[in-house]
């Protein structure tokens, strides 16, 4: 689960939740608190990604509104 050698940047955590992490990477295929937190904030932010409208489906549902008259 090696991300190479990107460059990186520090993110502070509290130390409570840094514990409860690290509790989590000893009972998973995960070789650091750094890789856990990693993947579960690409995941986190893949998922916001697909939520995400596109703009023709944006178009497509002010078209609607306004056929139903909520939209002027």
């Amino acid at each position: 689960m090696s991300r190479g050698r990107e460059a990186k940047k520090t993110v502070l955590l509290p130390d409570d939740l840094y514990h409860k992490i690290e509790e989590r990477v000893n009972v998973t295929a995960f070789n650091s608190v750094d890789e856990y937190v990693i993947f579960v904030m690409e995941e986190v932010l893949k998922d916001e990604e697909e939520q995400a409208l596109s703009k023709e489906d944006e178009e497509e549902i002010k078209k609607k509104l306004k056929a139903f008259g909520y939209l002027e």
